[in-house]
């Protein structure tokens, strides 16, 4: 966290999966260890339709000076979605536009993760426009190439949407690769409310740097024989 004559500045990480996600064996304590030493001021815990999670989150943050913003990776019928703010299940298989309106209606935010992938469950530009979501993730760490964090941080551009960034980490080692930072208002307290009310308004800046192509692979075999003993 860093202050300026303007604000505050907060670095978080808003994409991070733990053990509840099928894809995921990392505890949440490993998690939390590695974004405190990553010098992270916050991050969200958006496991795939899971909050199992947070709970434990909540309990043991402050032991690592992290704050965590609760939140939940959807499965819509168009593509994953960042349910930001949110510490309760939204139902799998609905339209992006319909699960964007309950994350609204439930006071959180909704953000675009790695859109444009079909391979990765991203959502098209056609379902983006359709709903009113808050933000497009910009930059995800977990790519090959820059080309399609280009691309979505040009749609943002175009559609006036902030941009956000996040590492979407399923090993401890990745969390804080890529991130946000928040421009909080002068004198604002590091608070949930305050970086979705920030990210909101466009007072963000994504960076991060990309995964290693081994991690790359690794990460996708795993899912490969994660799906293939799902229909065993």
């Amino acid at each position: 966290m860093s202050m300026g004559d303007h604000g505050t500045t907060v670095s978080v990480d808003l994409h991070v999966h733990t053990e509840a996600s099928y894809d995921c064996h990392t505890s949440v304590e490993a998690v939390l260890d590695r974004a405190a030493a990553a010098g992270l001021d916050a991050i969200a815990i958006t496991d795939h339709d899971s909050v199992a999670s947070l709970a434990r989150a909540f309990e043991i943050a402050h032991e690592y000076g992290v704050h965590v913003v609760p939140g939940v990776e959807v499965s819509t019928a168009d593509g994953h979605l960042l349910a930001l703010g949110i510490d309760q299940l939204l139902s799998p298989g609905r339209p992006l536009a319909e699960t964007t309106r309950e994350i609204h209606d439930r006071g959180g935010l909704a953000v675009v993760p790695h859109p444009f992938q079909k391979f990765r469950h991203g959502a098209s530009r056609r379902a983006i426009q359709t709903a009113d979501v808050d933000a497009i993730e910009v930059y995800n760490a977990h790519t090959l190439t820059g080309f399609r964090n280009g691309q979505a941080r040009r749609y943002a551009r175009r559609h006036g949407l902030p941009g956000t960034g996040g590492s979407d980490a399923h090993k401890a080692s990745l969390v804080g690769r890529a991130s946000t930072t928040v421009s909080l208002p002068k004198g604002d307290d590091l608070t949930t409310g305050g970086i979705l009310d920030a990210i909101r308004a466009g007072r963000t800046v994504a960076n991060g740097t990309r995964t290693s192509a081994k991690q790359y692979v690794k990460k996708y075999a795993m899912n490969a024989r994660v799906k293939t003993a799902s229909f065993l």
